[in-house]
């Protein structure tokens, strides 16, 4: 077992013994003897627990910003979003160990154990706030205070990951991540204007994607056209009408009224 093998051995021995113990009952000890390698090994590559603790946390934060794309308004919006939800879902659920001790309450814990999971929560809101801004920016979120949206979304997001994870039976994750779209929807999310953004790119192919905006673009242009043409097609095509013969009588009046004259 070569260094870098040896490394996450130990990251990964870590994060079995603090979910199973909790950060504070947690002993280097036990961590080495999980990890088969000798107690002297473990002070090799970490000082204490506090920094293997600290490296889980920033590798599962490094995880969760590598998974957040940037929405494109002109694209599908709606698939996007669901896209991000669904890999932050994925992240969180595919290391529950992890994920069960930055969601579990950290009063009467050491200050060293509550600090690093303000910084974990901290750095989740700041990265979600940036993402909100940006979503501000390009139309398809709320005016409003992000910092807020941010705490509402994450608020929602742990709860829902934190009683699944007391579940004996853990719900489909593809229904969390609609229940949660849909509450996004319902709140910040301005499904409407990525729509028309989406729209307006894409013109009349807007109908092969459901977009009936797209349908009633071409059908003003259809009817200008028609509009333009009209004078000129009926000008074409209409049959000379007869002009209406004069009377005898309205000659011999005209006759009349000259002698007169």
């Amino acid at each position: 077992m070569n260094k870098s093998e040896r490394r996450q051995a130990l990251l990964r021995a870590a994060r079995t013994v603090f979910s199973e113990k909790g950060y504070h009952e947690a002993k280097v000890d036990d961590i080495v003897a999980l990890a088969k390698v000798a107690k002297g090994t473990f002070y090799l590559y970490f000082p204490d627990k506090r920094s293997v603790f600290g490296e889980l946390v920033s590798g599962l934060f490094s995880r969760l910003g590598g998974a957040i794309l940037r929405v494109d308004p002109s694209a599908d919006v709606e698939a996007q979003v669901k896209h991000n939800i669904r890999a932050i879902v994925a992240v969180l659920l595919d290391d529950p160990a992890l994920t069960s001790i930055l969601l579990s309450h950290a009063a009467g814990l050491d200050p060293a154990f509550v600090k690093e999971l303000r910084a974990f929560r901290q750095e989740v809101k700041l990265l979600l706030q940036q993402s909100l801004a940006e979503g501000q920016r390009l139309g398809i979120i709320e005016p409003g205070d992000t910092e807020l949206y941010a705490t509402f979304t994450i608020g929602a997001l742990k709860e829902v990951l934190f009683e699944n994870a007391l579940e004996e039976q853990a719900r489909p994750r593809e229904r969390i991540v609609t229940a949660l779209y849909d509450l996004l929807q319902r709140g910040y999310l301005r499904m409407d204007a990525g729509r028309a953004a989406q729209g307006g790119e894409s013109g009349g192919e807007g109908v092969e994607a459901g977009d009936e905006g797209g349908r009633g673009e071409r059908d003003a242009r259809g009817a200008r056209a028609g509009r333009a043409a009209a004078p000129e097609d009926a000008a074409a095509e209409a049959p000379e009408r007869p002009r209406p013969a004069r009377g005898r009588g309205a000659r011999a009046k005209a006759k009349a009224k000259a002698k007169a004259d």
